[in-house]
């Protein structure tokens, strides 16, 4: 029977992993091992993927990757015991290095509070998110203690220690490479049978190990019990119990470290994990045959690379590959691999996984003790409704327009007042200084193009809260659980929503976090679709416009915005699949992390952090093309005038004649079709640096008139043009300058992201032109339809 088959409710016992390749290797870390049981939690929405219970923890598969897995019912299953023996071995000598300086590489799974660790012993603000992912690179931090100077080092979550994706990739890189002095493994003390499976591949490199036992308030919780003490003499790696969140049980961590460096620690001992009597006799033919070899790289253990050649790890190969003795090396590989593999009916991988799973339960037999009385699970109440066929999509509508609600809504009284103050230092500086170009560039220029962005300060603050919340508390993997099967539609898997909903925050950082996405295609086609989610630098447009034009319907034309970009990018997504990238199937396979209460704390500390970053670019770049774009409209000066001008007639006049509107009109007629006059031609080029430059362009553009500073940029706008004798700006040309807004091309910074991640300088090309002629096209049927209706 295949686990596709069973019925929601029922549980089985895994029987065989079928297939080859990435997915086997990956669910086979995961904990799906013959033996183990496995319960049919609830189908998705749309029927697809199907969620798990496994080892205590969550999982969701597709359904078919579920039919290669073959299961046997529980009552027909008969227990398999593993013998596991372990043995003391000689420590490996240590490297050279500062007495005082201990460099610490923190290594674990996502979700189990790695960074939140390193936020609180760094002093660092890194953001903390509960879903696969959240850290894409190496993070550095230093903290002195006792008189060490430690440097912390925040490493990718990953599940092992294999070569299956990026994030494993670079760890086992940077341990080759960089060698840290000690590693501290961060394991979830509520979920350590999984957690363990890392801790295993670890003690194979034979390396200065701590493993600090995290979140032990959950485990507490749940009323289970551990004795961390024995269970770390058992593995010969020091145990501490700690709570990140909180900094409890950081000193004594700290402790253990500087114990463990000294070679002081009572419990440090170097262990075999036993892998099977006939596993270990060719562990220690191919390992001796190592260790025989001058040339022997150092990085790693002879034991450990003797597991890796015959797991056949591509890595390893690559690294033994220049040595003279690595053809015999293979050879002497490839004929142990056949006298296990006929012997156990089974590949070498899936045997050393059942191998490792057996000797993680049969520690945690001796150490940990179940509650006796099962708690109700708060995580399942809420998926109950959360993942439901019949509520999970509504809710994640909802939470979508209460986000662009909120941000509207309730951001536009700070915004007021903000924007009330900026209108009196404005009145002040003009009533203070004499006429000139002075006045002129710190009123029209500097105060009004940085204060016409700094007003959106509250709006962009409150949509990074709800962003934040809904990463922190575990909802994301929810919604990529809800959205997979639409996902697989498009070509492209359930973990491409998570950089997709983090680009409504910015395009940048989510076009990094792509890295969790085993598969090249599916990462680059999810780089070139991020730009079409509405990142928050184009939000203070879209609540200037929207403000002055579509008071009333605000939430819904904040709706319509985000959904035609992801209708955008769903086409996109769809063609680049078609015809460019062939077909591409990744195992879906992603932890559901359990749901956890943000501390308002984290979640204020994080939305500051974007408003600072906000803050700084109106100091840096947006302060600079403010003064420029004033410049350009300002000058030249030497104009006649007609007679009889009113002053406001002639800024009207002057402007007509600078160097910017010669450089608008000259690009005029590519954007008339849209609607669009020179002044917003000139404001779109602007937003190539940084969107939110567009609002200090237009209100550089729109300048009050003389005398009258006090008046506010949603006024100027929607007042009567003089010589047209029509408002500035329509509803229709704001709707249609929206809408090109939100799909052209996006700003310097994503560009040249999509270049560095996709490593090629032709996507980052294709980013430019393509979406420039979908945002043309776009807003020229939203332009010329109107126009038969207003």
């Amino acid at each position: 029977m295949r686990l596709s088959e069973v019925k929601t409710g029922e549980e089985v016992i895994i029987a065989k992993i079928l297939g080859h390749g990435a997915f086997r290797k990956r669910v086979m870390e995961m904990g799906f091992v013959r033996g183990k049981q496995i319960k049919v939690e609830m189908n998705a929405p749309l029927h697809d993927p199907i969620k798990y219970k496994i080892l205590d923890y969550e999982i969701s598969l597709r359904r078919s990757e579920a039919a290669m897995i073959e299961v046997i019912p529980k009552e027909e299953y008969s227990e398999i015991t593993h013998t596991n023996t372990i043995s003391d071995v000689d420590m490996v000598s240590t490297l050279q290095r500062e007495d005082k300086t201990i460099n610490i590489a923190l290594i674990g799974n996502p979700n189990c509070g790695k960074t939140s660790l390193f936020n609180f012993v760094s002093g660092l603000h890194e953001h903390v998110g509960n879903y696969s992912g959240v850290t894409v690179d190496a993070k550095s931090g230093y903290v002195d203690y006792k008189g060490y100077h430690f440097v912390v080092v925040d490493l990718p979550g990953t599940y092992s220690l294999s070569a299956y994706s990026p994030e494993e990739l670079y760890v086992r890189r940077y341990l080759k490479e960089e060698i840290p002095d000690v590693i501290v493994n961060v394991v979830v003390a509520s979920n350590l049978e999984r957690n363990l499976y890392l801790s295993t591949e670890l003690i194979d490199m034979d390396r200065s190990m701590v493993i600090a036992l995290n979140m032990f308030d959950e485990l507490e919780s749940k009323g289970a019990t551990i004795d961390y003490k024995s269970l770390g003499k058992m593995i010969g790696v020091p145990i501490v119990p700690t709570i990140s969140k909180s900094g409890k049980g950081i000193d004594d961590l700290f402790d253990s470290i500087i114990k463990v460096y000294e070679d002081e620690h009572d419990t440090v001992r170097h262990v075999h994990i036993n892998l099977g009597n006939d596993i270990e006799s060719a562990i220690k033919i191919i390992k001796d045959e190592i260790k025989r070899s001058i040339d022997k790289p150092q990085q790693f253990s002879p034991r450990y690379l003797a597991i890796k050649l015959l797991e056949r790890d591509n890595e390893v190969e690559n690294l033994l590959y220049s040595n003279p003795d690595y053809k015999k090396w293979i050879k002497i590989r490839d004929a142990q691999l056949k006298l296990i593999e006929d012997t156990h009916n089974e590949d070498i991988s899936s045997t050393i996984a059942s191998e490792k799973y057996g000797f993680i339960a049969g520690a945690l037999k001796e150490t940990f003790t179940e509650p006796e009385v099962e708690k109700i699970d708060s995580t399942k109440i809420i998926d109950t409704f959360v993942t439901s066929k019949l509520f999970g999509f509504p809710i994640f509508i909802f939470l979508m327009w209460l986000m662009f609600w909120a941000t509207f809504e309730l951001g536009a009284y700070p915004m007021q007042w903000i924007e009330s103050l900026v209108a009196l230092i404005s009145t002040f500086i003009n009533g203070l200084m004499a006429p000139g170009p002075i006045k002129d560039l710190l009123v029209d220029g500097i105060i009004g193009g940085v204060g016409g962005v700094i007003v959106f300060l509250p709006n962009i603050l409150i949509l990074y809260f709800f962003i934040s919340f809904m990463e922190d508390s575990g909802y994301m993997a929810r919604a990529a659980f809800i959205m997979d099967r639409i996902m697989h539609k498009i070509g492209l898997h359930g973990k491409s929503f998570i950089p997709l909903i983090m680009g409504f925050g910015c395009n940048v950082p989510a076009i990094m976090a792509t890295r969790s996405i085993e598969s090249k295609s599916s990462r680059i086609i999810t780089m070139l679709i991020n730009p079409f989610m509405s990142c928050s630098a184009r939000l203070p447009i879209y609540i200037l416009l929207v403000g002055i034009f579509f008071p009333k319907y605000s939430a819904l034309v904040f709706l319509f915005l985000y959904l035609l970009g992801i209708l955008i990018a769903v086409i996109t997504a769809r063609l680049l699949r078609k015809f460019y990238f062939k077909k591409d199937e990744t195992p879906f396979v992603m932890e559901l992390p359990p749901y956890r209460i943000p501390t308002l704390k984290v979640s204020l500390r994080h939305m500051w952090l974007k408003g600072e970053q906000y803050i700084r670019k109106m100091g840096g770049i947006i302060l600079l093309a403010s003064i420029v774009i004033w410049a350009l409209s300002y000058f030249p000066r030497d104009i006649k005038y007609s007679d009889d001008q009113m002053s406001t007639e002639q800024i009207v006049e002057q402007q007509q004649n600078s160097y910017l509107a010669s450089i608008g009109k000259f690009i005029a007629p590519a954007v008339e079709p849209l609607g669009l006059n020179w002044k917003m031609s000139i404001a779109l080029i602007s937003g190539t640096s940084a969107k939110e430059i567009v609002v200090s362009t237009i209100n550089v553009l729109y300048p009050a008139s003389e005398g009258n500073s006090s008046v506010s940029l949603s006024e100027r706008l929607s007042q009567i043009n003089p010589q047209t004798g029509a408002p500035n700006i329509t509803a229709l040309q704001a709707l249609s300058f929206m809408v090109f807004v939100l799909l052209y091309f996006p700003c310097i910074a994503t560009i040249t992201a999509i270049i560095k991640e996709s490593g090629s300088w032709k996507y980052g090309f294709f980013a430019v032109f393509y979406n420039t002629s979908v945002a043309w096209v776009f807003s020229f049927i939203v332009y010329q339809v109107g126009r038969l209706f207003v």
